[in-house]
Parts: C-alpha cells; structure tokens; sequence
C-alpha cells in the first residue's frame, strides 16, 4: 500500500519529520498523530490594492481529525530560523516544493528534535524569525506578519502585521 494512502498515526508522524516532511497544505501536525486543517481567512481587504498593510488575516481550525491520510508531502527542510528555551526549540522557514511555503514547529530540543507540532501553510510567506518562550511560539514572516502560537494550542494562532516591518511593495 503507498504511504500516502495509509492513516497517519504517530510513528508516521515522527518518520516524516525526521525526513523533514510536513502535509502540504494548510494544517498543524501534532506528534500524537492528529491533524488540524486551518482555512487562512482575509478579515479585512487593504484599502488599497497596493498597500497590503491595511488586511487582517485569522488562521481559523476547520476540523480536528486522529485519522487521516495525506494526498502530498511537502519537504521542510530549510530552516531559516530556530530558537531554543527551557528544553524545546521552535524552528521556522520555508518550502520550496510549490512556491515558498512557510512553516514553523515547536520540538524537544533533545538529540533527535522530537516533533511538538508543525504548522505549514501553503498561503504564508517563509518564516525569517521565530522567538520562543514558556507560553508562546512568535514567528514573523517575510511579509512582516506576526503569526503568535500558544505552545499547548497552536490551532488558535494569531496573525497580526509587524508595524516596525517596512512594506516592500
């Protein structure tokens, strides 16, 4: 049977990461095999079209599934960005399978890097900076988002923009 068609269990979970392969699309893996399918929802449209500072964005969890099964993996293997605290390590860049698809994951910061979870988002820019603390995985993106996990629930993430970030448009 292909990989791709069996259900996703944690052993798999913890293969694919060390391979460094995360579900493409937009989802939070957690190492105990469940999958959280986000949809990235645009609040609020820019003023104006040139000026993409103005738009509000919300990762919101669509469903919580223990059984699943991945119709494509996406490597996650460049790592733009890491940091440790109090034994985890959060991690964050980009894939370049379909475009640049950004990705950060909370680990054990132990001699294997044991997955926590892995967020991929196939609408985010590249991650460029992640910071770590007892309550929080923070992460900015190329386009000067602030994408702001909780560590124990990072489905409800937060996205806000950078105000310090210059717009490059």
């Amino acid at each position: 049977m292909d990989a791709s068609d069996t259900t996703v269990m944690a052993h798999e979970v913890h293969h694919r990461w060390r391979a460094r392969e995360a579900p493409d699309g937009d989802f939070i893996m957690f190492s105990d095999g469940s999958l959280s399918v986000m949809d990235l929802l645009r609040l609020s449209p820019p003023d104006r079209l040139d000026d993409v500072r103005a738009e509000r964005w919300q990762w919101n969890e669509l469903l919580r599934a223990t059984e699943w099964s991945a119709s494509n993996w996406v490597e996650v293997a460049t790592v733009l960005c890491s940091h440790a605290h109090a034994g985890s390590r959060a991690l964050a860049g980009e894939s370049a399978d379909h475009g640049s698809i950004g990705w950060v994951a909370l680990t054990r910061d132990d001699d294997e890097g044991t997955l926590e979870w892995i967020a991929t988002s196939n609408w985010s820019n590249p991650f460029s900076e992640v910071t770590l603390d007892e309550t929080t995985v923070t992460a900015v993106s190329t386009a000067g988002r602030i994408w702001t996990f909780p560590r124990n629930a990072p489905q409800q993430v937060r996205i806000t923009e950078d105000p310090a970030h210059p717009w490059r448009g």
